[in-house]
């Protein structure tokens, strides 16, 4: 149990922290948001806990493909908020990442990636 709560807190302060420094400075918060330290997280807390080497490297694998679809929501968002506000951005910006999920999952198809889920 105590595993899990280390888990937890340590993913969740990386959070706090880069919403704190992006207090301070968008660029610097911006940067860090961008380092896929989740990700290197996850792949951490499954080597330590003795995941096989395949599911490790699947994971870095597959979240490449699904990073993609999330790229042209950083784009639209900031053009949309002062158009329409800060909820209508954030829900057009999540329908755009969900047809850009859909369009990706057709074109990993067409390179054997099998994104959909079974």
């Amino acid at each position: 149990m105590g595993w899990i709560i280390l888990k937890y807190l340590t993913t969740a302060g990386l959070v706090v922290l880069i919403s704190e420094v992006a207090k301070r400075s968008d660029k610097l918060g911006a940067l860090i948001a961008a380092l896929p330290m989740v990700t290197v997280l996850t792949l951490i807390w499954l080597a330590v806990e003795k995941a096989p080497q395949e599911k490790i490297a699947n994971h870095a694998y597959l979240t490449f493909w699904y990073v993609l679809p999330t790229l042209p929501m950083f784009l639209a968002f900031p053009w949309l908020l002062p158009r329409v506000g800060f909820v209508l951005s954030l829900a057009g910006s999540a329908l755009l990442t969900l047809a850009c999920f859909a369009i990706t999952v057709k074109v990993a198809a067409g390179f054997g990636v099998q994104l959909w889920f079974k």
